[in-house]
C-alpha cells in the first residue's frame, strides 16, 4: 500500500515537472481563416504558387486560408503591413527576393523595415523562371538582336514590368546595366497586363515569368529569346542564357516564400514549418507547379534564412555598382 501511494506521488512530482514542457509540446490552436498577405497582384506567377500551398495547407490543416493581395509602391505597401500584423499565426506574410533583398537597396528611403529580421522564415515556395519574351511577329530573334536593335534606336525599345520595383523592373535594369544599353521601362498594373501588352505588341520585350508566357506561348504570340539564370530551363533547353548570348555575368532569378512575424508563438511557428514543408515537399503540389511554369524551391527555415543573407548582398553590390535606378 505504502509503495503503492510512493509511486502514484513520485508521478505526480514528475507530471507536475514535466508540465511545461508538455504544455509546448501541444499543437497550437488556430482560428480560422489564416490571412496571407502577399503584396503582388492577382495572377502573378508567385500569387499562382502561393494558392497553390495555401490550398493544400487548408486541406491538411482543415482551416480556412486566404490570400490577400496588397498593392501598392511597388510591394511597400504590403511589406509595411505585413510587418505590422500581430505576431499571432493568423496572418502570415509571402514575399519574394524583390522585396526582401532588393527594394531595401533600389528604395532605402522608403523601406522602413528590416527585411533580414522582421519576418520568421516559414518555407521556400517557388523558384520563378524569368525569360526575356517578345511578340511572336518581331523582327527581334536573339538578345543580340535586342541590343544591335536597341542601339541603333536609342530611346526607342521599350520593356514592361509589372510596376516599378516589381521583379521584371529589376530584371530590365540589370540588363540595361549589364548589356550597356538603355530600354526605356514601361511600367503597368501587374505583370498580367504587362503580358498582354507584349503579346499584343504595345511593348516589344519583358522579362517574363515562365507561368504568365505559357499561354501566350501555346497561341504562338510570344517568343522567348533568352533564359535570365545561370543554366537553360530544363523546360526549354533550347533557350539560351543570356550569358551565353553575350551579356556577361548577367544571373537573374526571382523566388517567393512564406514568412511570419518576428515574436509568434513558438508553437504556432513550429505547426506552420512542419505543414508547410509537407505541402512544399509533396509531389502533387511540386507537379503541379512544373505545369504552371514554376519550379519547386522547398527550403527549409536555416536554407532560406542563408538564401536571404546572401541575395541581400548580392543585390545591394548589383544596385550600387551598375547603379540601377527606381524609375
Amino acid at each position: 500500500m505504502f509503495k503503492r501511494t510512493l509511486l502514484q506521488a513520485s508521478a505526480a512530482v514528475w507530471a507536475y515537472a514535466l508540465w511545461p514542457s508538455l504544455a509546448s509540446a501541444q499543437k497550437h490552436a488556430f482560428g480560422t481563416p489564416i490571412t496571407v498577405g502577399l503584396p503582388l497582384q492577382a495572377g502573378s506567377a508567385s500569387d499562382i504558387a502561393v494558392r497553390y500551398v495555401t490550398a493544400a495547407l487548408a486541406e491538411r490543416m482543415e482551416i480556412s486560408f486566404v490570400v490577400e493581395n496588397i498593392t501598392g509602391a511597388g510591394g511597400i505597401v504590403g511589406l509595411d503591413r505585413m510587418a505590422r500584423a500581430k505576431p499571432d499565426g493568423q496572418t502570415l506574410a509571402a514575399l519574394n527576393n524583390s522585396i526582401l533583398t532588393i527594394l531595401p537597396h533600389l528604395q532605402p528611403q522608403n523601406v522602413k523595415v528590416n527585411t533580414l529580421t522582421e519576418f520568421e522564415p516559414i518555407a521556400g515556395i517557388a523558384n520563378i523562371p524569368t525569360f526575356f519574351a517578345v511578340p511572336s511577329t518581331s523582327s527581334i530573334k536573339t538578345i543580340n538582336d535586342l541590343i544591335v536593335q536597341t542601339r541603333k534606336e536609342p530611346d526607342r525599345i521599350h520593356y514592361a514590368s509589372g510596376g516599378i520595383g516589381s521583379p521584371q523592373h529589376l530584371a530590365g535594369e540589370m540588363f540595361n546595366a549589364y548589356a550597356n544599353v538603355k530600354l526605356i521601362h514601361v511600367p503597368y498594373r501587374g505583370a498580367s497586363q504587362a503580358t498582354l501588352a507584349v503579346a499584343s505588341s504595345e511593348v516589344q520585350v519583358m522579362p517574363m515569368a515562365l507561368s504568365l508566357a505559357k499561354p501566350f506561348l501555346a497561341d504562338k504570340r510570344i517568343r522567348l529569346i533568352g533564359y535570365c539564370g545561370s543554366e537553360r530551363h530544363p523546360q526549354y533547353p533550347a533557350i539560351a542564357t543570356l550569358i551565353e548570348q553575350g551579356v556577361k555575368s548577367y544571373d537573374y532569378s526571382s523566388w517567393i516564400a512564406l514568412f511570419a512575424q518576428k515574436g509568434i508563438p513558438a508553437a504556432a511557428l513550429t505547426e506552420l514549418r512542419k505543414q508547410t514543408a509537407a505541402v512544399v515537399n509533396d509531389s502533387v503540389i511540386q507537379e503541379k507547379m512544373v505545369k504552371a511554369g514554376l519550379d519547386p524551391w522547398p527550403k527549409t527555415p536555416e536554407q532560406l534564412s542563408k538564401v536571404m543573407q546572401a541575395d541581400y548582398t548580392k543585390w545591394q553590390k548589383i544596385i550600387k555598382d551598375a547603379n540601377i535606378q527606381s524609375t
